[in-house]
């Protein structure tokens, strides 16, 4: 990668994505594009509306790119609120995405999630490769996604890559739309409240990942020597998986007044049961050497140190 353009630069990853790349590959080499407008001048930005095929090519055709990083999407709970805007968002732009990575010879990637099982997959040590037959929306965009990149790699041999995340943690950016979020949600209230009221019920076990770890992930996949990579796309990656207890423990670790209660939301409980407890990321390990630095306690005594600096709880 030497030139590499972004879309939804100012998401959930994409907006810690951005800064990582620069510091890796030069601010000038990055073009974080997105629907909105951003104060942030450390590189170039350009407005993108995913859907407009055209105006992809034509961004990426100009700046040289020669690597496209597909970010935008409406996440899990926001994509069952309004699934059709969900299927022309998600599954519209990454064909956009993928065409003009086909025209212009770039490389790819754009992440697939856990979303992409569903209750029938095997729930404990989920396979890399096992039953897909997700029951929402979401889901049905990522299966549909990974589907449609491994076509696009054999059929046009565009180098396409790609990993399933697992729910992501940050200190940086806000929740946004996703069922895992309570895990984030969780650090915010803690520090200003001294307590957190759960929509995901006691016991109910997710794959988790904090955001240096996915950043990393991404890096190191596209760096990864192409004759290694078996499966190429959709790689699982995971860090741990825990259940809300658990994390609410290893909180009372540093804020030992903290208490949990429960209020479940039935519609992200029922997208939260239909996902696996915890998955195999032997492939990923295997094929491009994944491996997470944090845990559960690491990544929350990171959490709670930078969230009480950011919101001056200090």
């Amino acid at each position: 990668m030497e030139r590499i353009m972004i879309t939804g630069a100012l998401g959930q990853i994409g907006s810690e994505l951005v800064g990582k790349m620069r510091g890796i590959y030069g601010n000038d080499n990055v073009l974080a594009t997105d629907i909105r407008q951003t104060d942030d001048q450390s590189g170039p930005f350009e407005i993108l509306d995913v859907t407009d095929a055209q105006r992809m090519h034509d961004l990426a055709k100009d700046f040289g790119a020669d690597t496209m990083v597909h970010m935008a999407a409406l996440l899990s709970a926001t994509a069952e609120e309004n699934p059709l805007l969900a299927w022309n968002l998600n599954m519209g732009g990454l064909v956009n995405a993928l065409e003009a990575s086909r025209e212009l010879g770039m490389q790819f990637f754009t992440p697939s999630s856990i979303g992409a099982f569903g209750p029938s997959t095997p729930k404990k040590n989920t396979p890399q490769d096992t039953l897909q037959r997700p029951t929402t929306m979401y889901g049905v965009n990522k299966v549909a996604g990974e589907l449609l990149c491994d076509y696009y790699f054999t059929k046009f041999g565009v180098d396409t890559r790609g990993v399933r995340f697992p729910g992501l943690i940050s200190n940086v950016a806000q929740p946004g739309g996703g069922t895992t979020d309570y895990a984030v949600d969780i650090y915010y209230k803690a520090i200003e409240q001294g307590s957190y009221t759960s929509y995901i019920a006691e016991g109910t076990y997710m794959d988790m990942m904090y955001m240096p770890d996915a950043l990393q992930a991404i890096v190191d996949l596209m760096e990864a020597d192409p004759a290694k990579l078996i499966h190429r796309n959709a790689f699982n990656v995971t860090a741990m998986s825990f259940e809300p207890e658990q994390i609410a423990a290893s909180i009372r670790k540093h804020i030992p007044d903290f208490k949990m209660s429960y209020a479940v939301d039935p519609a992200r409980q029922e997208i939260a049961d239909s996902w696996p407890d915890h998955i195999d990321a032997s492939a990923a390990k295997t094929e491009w050497g994944f491996k997470a630095s944090y845990d559960l306690d690491g990544m929350t005594f990171d959490m709670l140190e930078k969230l009480k600096k950011k919101l001056q709880f200090v």
